[in-house]
């Protein structure tokens, strides 16, 4: 790269971009971007940046991130929502953007720990033999032949091992059971190995998870996993706020209590085969987990610790830790046999601790004392977590900023406002002094794509509500030429509809979320062309269909987060003293983001054409409804089914037409 290149003529229509990336176009949106970026670098400041759809806003950050190392020397730390995109930046964008730039900085990719093999794990579990299922031991078998093939250790890349299966926990480390520098394969470790990529590395491309965590290990004085950097670039941002509450909160497992078990089983095996009342020890702490589990109801559930803190509960809570104080002073006895038992004893401590303190809300004078923080249970088919979650995340974030080496901050989504208003992300992260810049998406909306909201619908909490809209809906579904994409606020109205149109809908595959696995689903119903998808949250964003495969996306309802789990109770609660509404301040803006990421399913591309129908009768009904709509990019609006369904046609003509002209 020419040091005298600027980022207009990089960014020009016949510049060095366009010479590598096929199809590149010049767009406007994506040059104020990396222009406001490359002024933050300068002056050391931080930005917000919400950038609608279409703008480019990967290439965006790109570009004046690899200049200010060349230029500068720059460290940069890229830090996204997910591994996909993760991935997709280290192995297809930074190689290609490294190419058209003529610049060779050294990237270096890191996820979290559980990510990667570990061998120690590995070789323990496959002499210990101890499995759930004889197919946990033939998954393991051909986990150590890719072994011996990788180089990275990124069970990712393991086609063998599926993103759920039970075996993980078996072949990868967690920052309590790891054992450092004192694991006997610690000189063959991946973990070790990407991070001293990482340490010595110009560019790093890390998720948010993991962003957070060498974050809040500095603030707690612990050593840091990152190499200090210079800028900080935050993608797909706004999932940035709802990470950090678990980071900075407090929480005990039943996973990390049945962790503890297992290890010292397989520690024992081999170390203290002497001791059998060791395993007695385990049964006990067992057997205590699950009568906690029992206790605790259901699964599936999120609830405030006041409103199930019963005698019971608190008997079974001191019978664990009666158990776990067992386990932890027979541990202590054996800790100096080997590193591993050492390990296990110290975990025991360490989850001794958090139980007390959870335990110790029993008594009254340790009742929550103020709205600073929310105690909480969470329940799963087979365990649950026992957290305690702070309101507010913004002065530890703030101060965390603070104590990282980088000057720059760059935050970026395509959802971060309400109605261009940037002050709930800004609040929430301690973020009041950063820049703001809003960039439209440059797609053609008023063209490309129709809003409809059907008339005559009957409020969401009627109990009609959910056979009316789908029956409304239903002849949409039938004459979309394309792909449909319903989303749901809640998995009862995804199966409800789902047993309706399983006999109603004719003619096209339906697909449900639970199917198949997110990624065989979404490819599958890519490849159908015309299929319909039921899907809920995880399906509102990261999903990327283009073309004719998705024209229809049709939203059941606002997606406003339930008033009773507990974090959005006590911050409701919290907003109540404060004096504020909760719901125009809380529940508002926060179902802005989530409708903004759901609605931008439908348009992907230049050519791509669709309709959005929002089902919910509020967005007309109630004065609110106009800060949503507000915030959605500026399509045609309609509510006649008529207008709808003429436009669907209109895109099934396209098609023969395109056909016809390939022929």
């Amino acid at each position: 790269m020419a040091d005298s290149l600027s980022l207009k003529s990089l960014f020009s229509s016949d510049g060095a971009l366009s010479k590598v990336f096929t199809g590149f176009k010049q767009r406007e949106e994506q040059l104020t971007m990396a222009e406001a970026i490359e002024d933050v670098i300068e002056s050391e400041e931080s930005i917000c940046i919400e950038a609608g759809t279409g703008t480019g806003k990967t290439f965006g950050y790109l570009v004046p991130a690899l200049k200010a190392w060349h230029q500068q020397d720059k460290k940069v730390i890229l830090s996204t929502g997910t591994k996909n995109l993760q991935d997709q930046l280290y192995y297809r964008d930074l190689p290609n953007m490294r190419k058209a730039l003529g610049v060779s900085p050294k990237i270096a990719l890191l996820k979290g720990r559980n990510n990667y093999l570990c061998l120690y794990r590995m070789e323990q579990s496959l002499d210990s033999g101890q499995f759930q299922s004889r197919s946990m031991a033939d998954t393991l078998v051909k986990v150590k032949s890719w072994s011996r093939q990788t180089q990275s250790g990124d069970l990712t890349q393991c086609s063998d091992l599926a993103d759920g299966d039970a075996l993980w926990p078996y072949v990868t480390s967690t920052n309590d059971n790891c054992l450092g520098v004192e694991c006997p394969d610690y000189a063959d470790c991946y973990v070790a190995k990407a991070r001293q990529k990482a340490t010595s590395a110009d560019v790093v491309v890390v998720n948010h998870h993991l962003l957070l965590a060498d974050m809040v290990l500095k603030d707690d004085g612990f050593g840091e996993l990152l190499p200090d950097a210079d800028m900080v670039v935050v993608d797909e941002a706004h999932q940035l706020t709802d990470i950090a509450h678990s980071f900075y909160g407090q929480r005990l497992t039943s996973r990390q209590l049945m962790e503890v078990c297992r290890d010292t089983e397989l520690e024992a095996l081999t170390t203290a085969k002497d001791d059998r009342q060791l395993s007695v020890s385990v049964r006990r702490v067992e057997g205590a987990v699950n009568e906690v589990r029992l206790s605790l109801g259901e699964a599936g559930q999120k609830v405030n610790w006041q409103l199930i803190a019963s005698p019971e509960l608190q008997q079974k809570l001191k019978e664990l830790e009666k158990e776990l104080l067992a386990l932890c002073e027979r541990l202590e006895r054996h800790a100096s046999r080997s590193k591993g038992l050492d390990s296990c004893h110290r975990r025991c401590e360490e989850s001794l601790q958090s139980l007390s303190l959870f335990n110790s809300s029993f008594d009254n004078s340790e009742q929550t004392k103020s709205y600073e923080a929310v105690r909480w249970v969470e329940t799963y088919r087979n365990g649950f977590a026992i957290l305690e979650t702070p309101l507010n995340v913004s002065e530890s974030f703030a101060r965390s900023r603070k104590e990282h080496a980088a000057t720059s901050w760059i935050f970026t989504s395509a959802t971060m406002t309400q109605a261009d208003d940037f002050s709930l992300f800004k609040q929430e992260l301690g973020l009041e002094q950063a820049k703001e810049l809003i960039l439209p998406s440059p797609f053609d909306y008023e063209h490309q794509a129709i809003l409809h909201i059907p008339r005559s619908l009957p409020d969401p909490r009627d109990r009609a509500y959910i056979s009316t809209w789908q029956k409304e809906i239903l002849p949409l579904v039938e004459s979309n030429p394309g792909g449909t994409f319903v989303l749901f606020t809640s998995y009862a109205a995804l199966n409800k509809v789902k047993e309706l149109w399983q006999e109603q809908l004719s003619g096209k595959e339906l697909f449900a979320q639970g199917d198949l696995p997110k990624n065989e689903l979404i490819e599958r119903f890519r490849e159908a062309g015309d299929a319909v998808l039921l899907a809920t949250s995880s399906f509102w964003e990261g999903v990327d269909v283009k073309g004719e495969a998705l024209s229809l996306v049709i939203i059941d309802k606002l997606p406003f987060s339930a008033p009773d789990e507990p974090l959005i109770e006590a911050k409701i609660q919290a907003a109540r003293k404060a004096g504020k509404n909760p719901f125009f301040d809380i529940q508002i803006p926060q179902a802005i983001i989530a409708l903004k990421q759901g609605a931008g399913r439908l348009i992907r591309d230049y050519s791509d054409k669709g309709v959005l129908v929002l089902c919910d009768p509020r967005l007309i009904a109630n004065r609110y409804g106009q800060k949503f709509l507000k915030s959605l990019p500026p399509m045609k609006r309609t509510r006649d089914k008529a207008v709808v369904l003429e436009f669907l046609q209109s895109l099934s003509l396209d098609s023969d037409n395109k056909d016809a002209d390939n022929g």
